[in-house]
């Protein structure tokens, strides 16, 4: 039937996500997602018109979920606990996989053939709603007295390291050092009550 996709696009979806995710868009052909989603290429520039437009989808998607589970990890009601678990869910999801797949946000905005203005639009609107989650968590009234920065920038802090340890991620391939540091930033941004 004319204009109805023939194939399952939310497993197309999933499945082109993770080729993107390790090869990185620059790398990554649309006979690449074909060979690995097992949709012909014509059926998917028929469906998305080219390379941009269908990682753009793919990376919705991942944004979505992303943002959810990462809304989930601050929900404890001890904010050291609720950055803890964030941390924890940001490293294991680029811990993930052999080799490491890393972050495809971050993956994304250092590739060279990723610079165009959608995307780029795209992971500034991740990386907002990430600082967003972090400022409403940082709002919260057990945070805000034991905070030594405003919420604000104490959520922008937190969400430039959280790119910084995907890059030391890839030197050192090691969870447990980043997972020190991120209780490094957490302990300097909430001393100790005196």
């Amino acid at each position: 039937m004319a204009g109805r996709r023939q194939f399952d696009e939310k497993a197309t979806m999933d499945r082109a996500r993770e080729v993107f995710w390790f090869k990185g868009y620059g790398a990554t052909s649309m006979q690449d997602v074909a060979t690995a989603t097992g949709v012909l290429r014509g059926s998917l520039y028929n469906a998305y018109r080219d390379k941009e437009t269908l990682f753009l989808h793919v990376f919705e998607d991942y944004a979505d979920q992303f943002l959810a589970e990462a809304d989930q990890a601050l929900a404890h009601p001890i904010v050291e606990h609720a950055l803890r678990d964030f941390f924890d869910f940001t490293i294991t999801s680029m811990t993930t996989g052999v080799p490491t797949r890393g972050c495809l946000t971050t993956k994304t905005a250092i590739d060279t053939q990723a610079e165009g203005e959608r995307i780029r639009g795209a992971l500034r609107d991740l990386l907002d709603a990430m600082e967003r989650l972090l400022r409403e968590r940082l709002s919260a009234a057990d945070a805000q007295p034991r905070l030594a920065i405003p919420a604000a920038e104490a959520a922008r802090v937190l969400i430039t390291m959280t790119r910084g340890i995907v890059v030391m991620e890839r030197v050192y391939q090691d969870p447990e050092r980043l997972r020190a540091t991120a209780d490094s930033l957490i302990d300097a941004l909430l001393p100790p009550v005196s």
